[in-house]
């Protein structure tokens, strides 16, 4: 039986169904989505989702869905699903789905009648492909399957409508067909590993609807594009495999190729094996280069999401070259000091403050794993002087050490940190200043850098370093530290501290090198665990505070109030698990054990075998956001990493 698995009831009641999704993407940087049933649910959601370099280089979707249709008797039995208005769906398939399975690969049975047929699915590890197998389980009669394509051909972003610029043509192909729908686009070849029939018939279908776009307030009705249907018959007992991809194939080799596909698949057969296979589907590999997706659906690169993510997604697995290679691809697109924090088309953003600090962790990361100090200096020494430089001369968004040796970045407006929503162009949270984890972030660069340089024998310029870190010793904990409150203000600017209990002060007792002693970081820790922690994430904000906000839902400008005041986010459990065991030792486990623990219940809900962005801060800690978050499975990585480390010693003592 599988580890992920759901049931007939499940499965035919479409308010449990529809909120659970598959997402497989590969190292072309494309991906495959949709609900359990087939139902699409998002604009997102498509069974070819790929990258077009013509257009934007970004995600657009091409094939939508693939409807099936049993034929008997001249009886038809659509397995198709869509809804249309008035919560509408037809033509209601899923009521023929008997199982689902998830292993090796995603299986859906359907009976229909004495019909019994299946359907697995893979997404092509390197190649823009999805590929269907189709198997008659059992049949007491003559069988006929029927299939149409529901086209797009448009940005994740944007929804398509009827228009007569399509181009409704089709090339004959093997097995099958090529269309483009429009002009700059790839075209799709529809292919089958055996002889089907093709009949052009195109019509639109007018008015379906994306229930997930509705709740989150957006235009949700789409109109797609059907430019025919193929028919093809089938004996019981009989498989082939139908192929949707960016390149004509040879249908001999459908059914090898749909084989090697399956076999090459980490099984996702435990808690920790999920997390290993969703780490794999962040990558994005283009000739020499390797980048890391911030997330799906939705998300791009990003510099500080990247580093962040880094060591769980690859350290952990032993993979040394994928990090090495990431970390050379992001700093090829680096622009003075900073490294990207969004790609919004084919242009890059560039306006993080922590991105930067964030590189040094991550190389701190790869020594504590590998031990490899003298490789770390040799390839990356430049780049870290070159930030720490830029940032103590000042550089662009008012980014300047003060008096003090403290950081201070942002003008007014400016959202620089992790907590970065805005809102009519205005920071729903103004951390511009000095924020707490930034100068952490700051003072551990400097350390590293520091003590690096001298395990290399580097002679000249660290005394200025040197100097630095002990002037930022000497006013971080007077600047940020309330004795009577027992933890740390949030952002100080000028004469104003912020003292709202947020996740960030975490960062100043996680870090490798840190300020705090370990009776300041006992206390602070109290506070978060008391105020911030639960079962899913901390929190953002502290419930006690006026404006938190514990659910997050509705429009943009509802969630957007809701993200960083008071959602909670898997992925500052790391942090707060590494500097929760360092302080109470192998007494501190059960706790971090409970936390990774509690997550293996999400491995069937909303991203099945993923974790999401961020979860509600108060009950039932309803996953939210995008489905599948690198830094979220990242550091749920590194938790079981430590896990296993402080277990191992304590075994050893």
């Amino acid at each position: 039986m599988s580890y992920i698995k759901f049931d007939k009831q499940q499965l035919v009641n479409l308010e449990y169904s529809l909120q659970k999704e598959l997402l497989r993407s590969n190292r072309a940087g494309s991906y495959s989505s949709t609900t359990i049933t087939g139902c699409n649910t998002r604009k997102y959601h498509g069974l070819l989702v790929s990258l077009q370099p013509k257009i934007d280089n970004q995600h657009h979707v091409l094939l939508s869905s693939f409807d099936e249709t049993v034929i008997q008797h001249e009886t038809e039995f659509n397995l198709g699903i869509h809804k249309y208005e008035d919560d509408v769906y037809e033509p209601g398939g899923h009521k023929y789905i008997r199982d689902f399975e998830s292993e090796p690969i995603p299986k859906l049975t359907y009976r229909v009648g004495g019909v019994v047929l299946s359907k697995e699915r893979v997404f092509g590890a390197n190649d823009d492909r999805i590929l269907i197998k189709y198997t008659l389980e059992e049949a007491n009669s003559p069988t006929k399957l029927r299939f149409k394509p529901y086209c797009a051909f448009r940005s994740v972003h944007d929804l398509s409508r009827a228009n007569d610029d399509i181009d409704t043509s089709f090339i004959r192909v093997q097995n099958g067909v090529q269309v483009r729908l429009y002009e700059h686009y790839s075209p799709l070849f529809m292919q089958f590993s055996k002889k089907v029939n093709y009949i052009h018939n195109p019509n639109w279908y007018y008015g379906i609807e994306y229930s997930k776009e509705k709740t989150r307030g957006y235009d949700y009705k789409e109109d797609l594009f059907v430019p025919g249907y193929f028919e093809i018959s089938i004996k019981q007992g009989e498989s082939f495999i139908f192929s949707a991809g960016l390149e004509e194939v040879s249908p001999a080799k459908l059914k090898s190729i749909f084989e090697k596909e399956r076999q090459v698949r980490i099984p996702r057969d435990s808690f920790e094996n999920c997390l290993i296979n969703t780490a794999q589907q962040f990558f994005v590999q283009k000739k020499d280069k390797i980048d890391l997706i911030a997330g799906y659906h939705w998300f791009n690169i990003s510099g500080r999401d990247t580093f962040i993510s880094l060591p769980g997604l690859s350290l952990t697995q032993n993979d040394q070259e994928a990090f090495l290679s990431v970390v050379d691809s992001l700093i090829k697109r680096m622009d003075g000091p900073f490294f990207p924090s969004n790609r919004i088309g084919s242009d890059f953003i560039y306006e993080a403050v922590d991105g930067p600090l964030w590189f040094f962790w991550a190389l701190q990361q790869y020594i504590l794993f590998t031990g490899d100090e003298s490789l770390i200096w040799k390839k990356y020494q430049k780049i870290m002087l070159k930030i720490l430089n830029a940032f103590y001369k000042g550089t662009s968004y008012n980014i300047h050490v003060q008096e003090n040796g403290l950081l201070y970045a942002g003008f007014e407006n400016d959202a620089l940190t992790w907590m970065n929503v805005k809102m009519n162009d205005v920071p729903v949270i103004n951390r511009n200043g000095l924020a707490v984890e930034v100068n952490a972030l700051w003072y551990n660069a400097i350390r590293f850098y520091s003590e690096l340089g001298k395990s290399n024998k580097e002679t000249s310029g660290l005394k200025k370093w040197n100097d630095l870190a002990q002037k930022i010793e000497g006013s971080f904990m007077d600047t940020f530290w309330d004795e009577e409150k027992g933890y740390m203000a949030d952002v100080v600017r000028g004469e104003m501290k912020d003292f709202s209990v947020r996740p960030n002060q975490v960062f100043a007792c996680s870090l490798p090198y840190c300020i705090p002693d370990e009776g300041k970081i006992h206390r602070l820790l109290q506070v978060v665990e008391s105020e911030l922690l639960t079962p899913r994430g901390i929190r953002t904000l502290s419930p006690k505070n006026l404006d938190y906000k514990g659910i997050y839902k509705g429009d943009i400008f509802a969630r957007d109030s809701a993200y960083h005041q008071g959602s909670a986010f898997p992925w500052l459990l790391g942090h707060f698990a590494q500097a929760y065991l360092e302080i109470h030792g192998k007494s501190g486990l059960g706790l971090i054990q409970k936390i990774y623990s509690n997550f293996e219940e999400e491995m069937t809900e909303a991203g099945i075998g993923t974790i999401s962005e961020l979860y509600y801060g108060d009950p039932p800690y309803k996953g939210k956001g995008a489905i599948s978050q690198a830094w979220s499975v990242a550091e749920l990585l590194r938790i079981n990493h430590l896990i296993k480390q402080y277990e191992q010693n304590t075994n050893q003592s």
